[in-house]
């Protein structure tokens, strides 16, 4: 594949060599368009060591080969990261005083930006137009993260990991539709974990994976995208924002309160069915008696209320998608707890020894309600996601 990487003047410059680094790892040929100030941060040597293909910021070097129509013309994808609030009002206004603009014009593949600045410049309401106008001119603009900025600040507007970036490049270049552009899914991943006291919980097995990669490709699609995470240790998928929770009445609060306006909710995490009935303040000492019986009580089912608080009020979330780990009679317990629940969709895999919890890999079956299943082979998570979008984004239009 033929990636170009633009970089703009922002001092996350240089974590743009790390995104290229792994472009070049994966076999990829990259051509670096940095612009002329950027190279106060990351220089031009560095680009074309790190590249191996010539590296300049303007449409007067070899004239002859028509660089500023021919790198964008040859590209099958094109990244600017990171996308300062310059570049991306450029952009949005075909703008093309340097290569890299000019690149931008003439690219006919998908063009992902990854914004990183100052908050009250990723905030302000000519940077939220001019990514509006980007997005509807279909390119994918990728939310920063939420973090240490330059100097003491903190906020919105931290470049996100790079190897996130990467993931997010490689659904965009896969040819994905952005059949979720506009729509606002929620998605919760990861295992709540039930406390007992300061020291011990009741947990489970589940990492998170899934819904990260629900996360990600949810992104590539075009969707404005909230993860629910509950005790996932994973770098923030790039373009989500992520809300932090342990325990499953955390979660139930979380996402009952994103998904009122969510025209998608999808629950891949792994809550709690019981909890303690009494959380003790000190740490349960062992002593030579038997330990007293621990007591559980029920935890809310979230995905039922999600169901029930939609019959009531309507119409959002318009689609709510289940998912139901189980170890024998996959399918009857399946086709059962799709009725229960009232949801939509309701993604089934066989969870055990290697099997689901904590694999790069998953196989599925989506039951639907009113339709047919669907069977989704073992492979990567990323195609697992993909497959329950195929099916969301049917329902949504």
């Amino acid at each position: 594949m033929k990636v170009v990487l633009g970089v703009s003047a922002g001092i996350a410059a240089y974590k743009a060599c790390e995104l290229l680094r792994l472009f070049t790892e994966s076999g990829h040929d990259v051509r670096v368009v940095p612009t002329r100030e950027s190279l106060h941060f990351v220089g031009e040597a560095t680009w074309a060591a790190l590249s191996g293909n010539p590296v300049t910021t303007d449409v007067w070097q070899s004239v002859h080969e028509v660089p500023h129509v021919r790198i964008g013309k040859g590209a099958d994808l094109v990244i600017v990261a990171p996308a300062t609030a310059d570049v991306l009002a450029k952009a949005a206004h075909g703008l093309a005083g340097d290569l890299l603009t000019n690149t931008l014009l003439t690219a006919r593949c998908p063009v992902v930006f990854a914004p990183a600045m100052h908050t009250e410049m990723w905030e302000h309401p000519a940077t939220r137009a001019n990514v509006a106008t980007l997005r509807e001119h279909g390119a994918i603009v990728i939310d920063p993260a939420v973090g240490r900025l330059t100097g003491a600040d903190t906020g919105p507007g931290r470049l996100p990991d790079p190897s996130e970036i990467f993931e997010v490049c490689l659904r965009v270049a896969a040819g994905r539709p952005r059949d979720l552009a506009g729509r606002s899914v929620v998605i919760s991943a990861g295992g709540t974990r039930e406390a007992l006291d300061p020291v011990r919980f009741l947990g489970n097995r589940s990492s998170g994976l899934q819904g990260y990669a629900l996360a990600r490709t949810a992104v590539a699609r075009g969707a404005e995208v909230t993860l629910v995470a509950a005790n996932v240790s994973l770098p923030d998928p790039a373009g989500a924002r992520v809300i932090r929770v342990e325990s499953a009445l955390e979660m139930r609060e979380a996402v009952l309160k994103e998904s009122a306006q969510a025209d998608a909710v999808v629950m891949a995490a792994a809550v709690a069915d019981f909890r303690p009935a009494t959380r003790y303040d000190s740490k349960i000492k062992k002593t030579s008696d038997e330990p007293e019986p621990l007591h559980l009580v029920k935890n809310p089912d979230i995905l039922a209320e999600l169901g029930e608080r939609r019959r009531e009020a309507g119409p959002y979330p318009l689609v709510i998608a289940g998912f139901a780990a189980e170890t024998d009679d996959v399918l009857a317990n399946g086709r059962a707890k799709l009725e229960r629940k009232g949801c939509d969709l309701l993604v089934v895999n066989q969870v055990g020894e290697h099997l689901a919890f904590g694999t790069p890999d998953n196989a599925a079956t989506i039951l639907v309600r009113g339709g047919d299943p669907v069977d989704v082979p073992r492979g990567p998570k990323e195609d697992v996601a993909d497959a329950i979008w195929d099916q969301v984004a049917a329902h949504l239009h």
